[in-house]
């Protein structure tokens, strides 16, 4: 791939095993919180729509996170640099 060419991001997906922890996850869910069995369809419904709509944005979320701390880091890099100098007098 060359430098500034990015192939596009492709929708996040998630293993099986992940998917039947989740269902699970809002099965309990519902049950704790609302008193409400969920069927397995809603379940696979809510899922789909998490990873459609939300996913995408906490994964932005994350990406800046990142881009902050590293940007961060090489501040401090730059400045621990000069701070090996050696007085020349």
């Amino acid at each position: 791939m060359a430098i500034g060419k990015r192939e596009g991001l492709h929708q996040i997906k998630l293993s099986e095993a992940q998917k039947k922890k989740l269902n699970e996850e809002i099965k309990a869910f519902y049950l704790d919180e609302r008193g409400e069995e969920i069927g397995i369809i809603e379940q696979m419904q809510l899922l789909d729509l998490f990873e459609q709509k939300l996913a995408p944005v906490i994964y932005n979320k994350a990406l800046d996170d990142a881009k902050r701390w590293y940007s961060q880091m090489m501040d401090n890099l730059e400045s621990d640099f000069y701070a090996l100098y050696k007085n020349e007098s």
